[in-house]
């Protein structure tokens, strides 16, 4: 008897994961890490018809996933990403996870190692409505993007865009391409590394590669 998904088909998702979609090439090798239920990977399968993976720490998600026809096995990013071979795949993705792992920058280095680009999207704790409720309400922020209380946030590791290209840099990782998104979801015109981009963006995607 045939299943049916009551996941979001494709077509629905998230405005920063179909900018990802839209830089990976066809056919490609992808490797989609913490991959959640799957809405992702399963938009690149079936769109771009690349050889997808994916690992997810969470249990609900992995078998979320699978529902969906996609290869993926639980895994964690910061424990288990130093098991996979160097320039295995074509891109490697981490979207909206950097900043809840233990050690962003050694994840980050993996991401490089493993694939010949890597996507990693981030939250912006630089934008302008996160600084005014630090400064004016004396309260951490909770905002549509930063939607958990401090105390149950899986967010450990509160970084901006500014941040994030400091980090590239200083790792000596190319910036390739950049997309810094507003509040209504619509392309922030201003270059990463720019005041207007972490003032006014509430998230960032990046096409990183090795230096």
């Amino acid at each position: 008897m045939a299943v049916t998904s009551l996941l979001p088909p494709v077509g629905t998702i998230r405005s920063d994961l179909e900018s990802i979609v839209d830089w990976v090439e066809p056919g490609s090798r992808v490797l989609d890490v913490g991959c959640g239920d799957g809405e992702l990977l399963h938009a690149l399968v079936h769109r771009k018809q690349v050889d997808g993976r994916g690992i997810e720490l969470s249990m609900d998600g992995v078998r979320a996933s699978v529902a969906r026809g996609l290869a993926v096995i639980q895994g964690d990013a910061d424990t288990d990403l130093k098991d996979y071979p160097s320039d295995g795949f074509d891109y490697v993705i981490l979207s909206q996870t950097l900043q809840a792992t233990r050690n962003p920058r050694t994840v980050l280095d993996h991401l490089v190692r493993i694939g010949r680009h890597a996507i990693v999207s981030v939250p912006n704790f630089g934008y302008w409505r996160v600084r005014a409720d630090l400064v004016f309400r004396g309260r951490m922020p909770v905002t549509d993007r930063l939607g958990h209380e401090w105390y149950e946030t899986p967010n450990i590791h509160f970084c901006t865009i500014a941040d994030m290209v400091d980090l590239c840099r200083d790792m000596g990782v190319t910036i390739e391409r950049s997309l810094i998104l507003g509040a209504d979801d619509r392309p922030v015109p201003a270059p990463a590394d720019s005041f207007r981009a972490n003032w006014l963006g509430v998230q960032s995607v990046f096409l990183l590669q090795r230096g």
